[in-house]
């Protein structure tokens, strides 16, 4: 199937309790990591109208609403972006309320804020705005963007729960169902700076077919098709591949139990390097093993090389 819309991903930066972001400065260019000019600035790029596309950021996920949504209209108005507007869907009626869907169905982008996924997917999953969203990413030139939460929520399957520190004792990563715009991956956030590792791994040896994603923070995913990735941002992306995984413990230790795994497979994307989902290929785009043409004048006068 081919998907129109866009996907981009990002690990957040700052969170507190149960994700949700602050610290925030009054002066956008100062804030957080994630409104770093590079990837909000893509999310420009990449979308229908560029700086006059019709941008909503939806803070549904957060704690604070009320504080986080007015953070991004800065950020965006400072990049140039010029029609902006904030939904505040904080119960799942809001989802359902005619102008809330009016709104999302003549946007061009949608920005969704870090918080918490869970409480996301509880207000929004099964709406009639859920419904909009997965038509409008499957056939409209339509950007979902996500941080933190938002990016976490992204796929059809989400980490909701689970401590880095014994991400690998049996049971210690809860899952559920996201709002399913992505099938086939699993996706963390802040993670290096998290150390949040076993937690991908865990959920990968419980379903090697599905990949896991970790996002660092003021890194993110750029997605097409729902194939081709592009990392984005100043940090790392981490992927856990299970598909070669040779043994585990899994299923014979209790709960609780450190888990063994045996031949699972890692990468580490940077800014510009592309992985390929149907493939599972990746192009590290600075490589220093790529085969590098370099012509003698000599022959080039010779008309050797034309």
């Amino acid at each position: 199937m081919n998907i129109k819309g866009k996907l981009i991903i990002i690990g957040g930066a700052v969170d507190k309790g149960s994700f949700s972001e602050t610290d925030l400065d009054k002066n956008a260019a100062n804030n957080l990591n994630f409104f770093e000019t590079g990837i909000l600035k893509r999310i420009l790029n990449e979308s229908k109208f560029k700086e006059n596309s019709r941008i909503e950021v939806i803070t549904t996920a957060s704690k604070i609403p009320r504080e986080i949504g007015p953070e991004y209209l800065k950020a965006l108005h400072y990049l140039g972006a010029n029609n902006v507007s904030i939904l505040h869907i904080e119960k799942r009626e809001h989802a359902s309320d005619p102008e809330t869907l009016a709104r999302l169905k003549v946007a061009d982008v949608v920005m969704f804020t870090g918080g918490d996924q869970l409480r996301l997917t509880s207000i929004l999953g099964g709406t009639h705005f859920h419904d909009i969203l997965l038509d409008k990413y499957h056939n409209e030139d339509f950007i979902y963007a996500g941080t933190s939460a938002g990016a976490a929520a992204a796929s059809n399957n989400m980490i909701y729960q689970g401590s880095s520190s014994e991400a690998l004792l049996k049971g210690e990563v809860k899952i559920t169902s996201g709002l399913g715009l992505i099938d086939g991956v699993i996706i963390d956030t802040h993670f290096v700076q998290r150390g949040r590792i076993g937690r991908l791994f865990q959920a990968v040896v419980g379903n090697p077919k599905v990949l896991g994603i970790g996002l660092g923070e003021d890194t993110g995913l750029l997605i097409t098709n729902n194939k081709q990735m592009e990392a984005i941002g100043s940090g790392l992306v981490i992927l856990v591949d299970g598909r070669e995984i040779k043994d585990t413990n899994l299923t014979q230790v209790e709960l609780g139990q450190p888990i063994s795994i045996s031949h699972l497979v890692t990468h580490v994307m940077s800014k510009y390097d592309t992985f390929n989902l149907e493939t599972h290929k990746m192009h590290i785009q600075s490589s220093q093993y790529a085969e590098k043409l370099s012509f003698n004048q000599e022959d080039i006068d010779q008309g050797k090389i034309v």
